[in-house]
């Protein structure tokens, strides 16, 4: 069966929840300090929305990350410096994680036991226990200002996409290490794997390109143009470009439904 891949031309700033348990996303609104919640069967905003009802719930909040049971949402408060853990049943705050500085993006592993969010002014990767809802470690960065930070299917990996090194940092996650590095043409933003992980393909904003990045030898093995400042990034196959659709100014992420 021929596979697509698909480049962000779109900003559609929904989370990834877990389909299989909840009915919700949750869309991180960063000049209101408020995470609008939607329906997704109707697609409307759904009951208890915004959250909070009153007031803000953060300062700028970018990413956000929902556990597997579709009753913590994690999201990233940039300014404040903190990781909020949010109830999503009353809309409170749970927990908040401190010292994780500038963080955008935010990640659960796929067996659901982490969350790890990439702070980018200290070039860490900070792991948060689900379960516990402590800090569990954190690794340090070889690269500069990672922004995005996404897993392999297996969770062995965590990739995070460097801006001002123009790299990518590939984690080792059960050594608590980053292992290898990969140079990229120009800022990497959005990263993608193929399902069955055998590579990734990273949104390669300056260079207008996408790389395809083996993940047996951490090496780029082909770009792919694409047009100009492509940022996020969903992966279901190929390396082919179907076809371009323009869009608002300065999209930014992308969703499948």
């Amino acid at each position: 069966m021929p596979r697509t891949l698909r480049i962000c031309s779109a900003v559609l700033l929904i989370t990834a929840s877990a389909a299989c348990h909840a009915e919700n996303a949750y869309v991180p609104n960063e000049g209101s300090g408020t995470l609008t919640v939607i329906d997704t069967s109707t697609d409307r905003e759904a009951p208890g929305s915004p959250i909070p009802k009153q007031g803000t719930i953060g300062t700028k909040l970018r990413g956000v990350a929902l556990d597997l049971s579709g009753k913590t949402l994690f999201a990233v408060d940039a300014v404040r410096n903190v990781v909020l853990a949010i109830d999503t049943a009353t809309g409170t705050v749970k927990k908040s994680f401190p010292n994780i500085v500038s963080a955008e993006g935010i990640q659960l592993a796929p067996n659901g036991k982490m969350v790890t969010a990439c702070a980018e002014h200290s070039n860490e990767a900070v792991f948060i226990d689900v379960a516990a809802l402590t800090e569990a470690f954190r690794v340090r960065i070889q690269g500069k200002n990672p922004e995005h930070c996404v897993y392999s299917p297996n969770g062995k990996w965590l990739l995070t996409s460097n801006e001002e090194s123009q790299s990518i940092d590939v984690i080792d996650v059960a050594a608590r290490k980053s292992v290898a590095t990969v140079k990229t043409a120009g800022a990497p933003r959005g990263l993608g794997f193929l399902p069955d992980g055998s590579a990734v393909y990273v949104a390669d904003e300056t260079s207008g390109n996408v790389d395809v990045v083996d993940a047996a030898s951490w090496h780029i093995i082909k770009s792919i143009p694409i047009g100009l400042r492509p940022a996020g990034i969903i992966v279901t196959g190929s390396n082919t470009l179907l076809r371009t659709i323009d869009v608002g100014a300065l999209p930014w992420g992308v969703a499948i439904r």
